[in-house]
């Protein structure tokens, strides 16, 4: 019985702390996170190019925007990318640079904003979930397959960065899948979290957590979201503060770019990294390693590749996570992009 005491009053106490804590964190307006704009942003073209036309289809009841681009004077259905940004992006950022060299080789496209961002619907703005991203890029990959301008014989999945392991996971499971391509990836969360903690600081995911925990809690009780920046300067609050990661992301955003995320995500272990999924994937696999990239771990391709075996075709570039864009960089990263999906498409 005095054990059960000791637990008991044990648990009163923890209760005790606890619910005052959440309480405050919750219902009192006691974390912020400034804002943080973003500069040099780059204007897009207003005019469309002719070979991209606005599409949609719909996840549930939440229609999510699209952009198709196909080659001119199509005889036969062609085989496609479907094609994915990276962490709170969206497809007017860097998409559509890739897109169009791939149209100019034959090859047909489709890129799309995930629910909650860009031009897709979905409430509250801004959130970021792993497993409804996934069933966005699926749902991607059959409407891709049901046009009658598409070899659905002949689909690629193209990821960068935080979805550059997306197309794994989905190959894992979808045998069809012809090839993919993972531009500067994430694929495994373990060994990208130990680079971001010897980098910012247990001090610095302490203060997350308690910015996500109040995103949730309001969350639980129908309050408005709370939101952080997705990516900051080194020392602020932001999902990503690397050095260097803000003003390479700011190159690439449009001005319509929105630079905060509801912060809730950061606590769902999500149960989707790319890593475990490599053993089930039998499809070739490029993975494109920034030599010197400080949001992605050397050891994750590393054991990435070794799983995927005779699968894995591995190209190294002596740049940073963001170098890799823009200028020659791009040039050197999309024509590999070319030669490999070429190849995967001929078998």
């Amino acid at each position: 019985m005095e054990i059960v005491k000791i637990i008991l009053l044990g648990l009163g106490v923890l209760i005790g702390i606890i619910l005052p804590y959440l309480v405050v964190i919750i219902f009192f307006p006691i974390l912020s996170a400034p804002k943080q704009s973003m500069l040099n942003i780059k204007q897009l073209d207003k005019k469309p190019p002719k070979c991209r036309k606005d599409v949609s289809f719909e996840v549930g009841n939440t229609a999510l925007s699209a952009w198709v681009y196909l080659p001119e004077n199509l005889s036969t259905p062609v085989a496609c990318i479907v094609m994915s940004h990276g962490f709170g992006g969206t497809k007017d950022m860097i998409l559509e640079s890739y897109a169009l060299r791939f149209v100019e080789a034959g090859m047909a496209v489709l890129a799309f904003d995930y629910r909650y961002f860009g031009e897709s619907e979905g409430e509250p703005r801004q959130m970021f979930m792993i497993s409804y991203q996934l069933e966005d890029y699926k749902a991607a990959i059959e409407y891709a397959r049901n046009l009658k301008e598409i070899d659905s014989d002949k689909i690629a999945l193209w990821g960068t960065s935080a979805s550059g392991g997306y197309g794994m996971v989905i190959a894992a499971r979808d045998k069809k899948i012809a090839c993919i391509v993972g531009q500067c990836p994430a694929l495994d969360s373990q060994e990208d979290g130990k680079l971001a903690l010897k980098r910012e600081g247990i001090g610095f995911f302490l203060r997350l957590f308690m910015h996500a925990q109040r995103d949730m809690g309001r969350s639980r009780f129908g309050l408005s979201p709370h939101k952080i920046p997705i990516v900051g300067r080194p020392g602020t609050l932001a999902v990503i503060t690397a050095p260097g990661a803000f003003d390479g992301y700011s190159k690439l955003v449009p001005a319509s770019f929105v630079n905060e995320v509801c912060v809730r995500g950061l606590l769902r272990t999500h149960g989707h990294n790319p890593i475990d999924y490599a053993k089930d994937v039998q499809c070739p696999v490029l993975l494109q390693i920034c030599e010197k990239d400080n949001l992605v771990s050397k050891n994750s391709y590393l054991k990435t590749a070794k799983i995927l075996g005779n699968y894995a075709e591995v190209k190294k570039y002596p740049i940073g996570h963001f170098d890799i864009y823009m200028g020659e960089n791009f040039e050197k990263a999309v024509n590999d992009q070319i030669a490999f999906f070429k190849k995967g498409f001929s078998k």
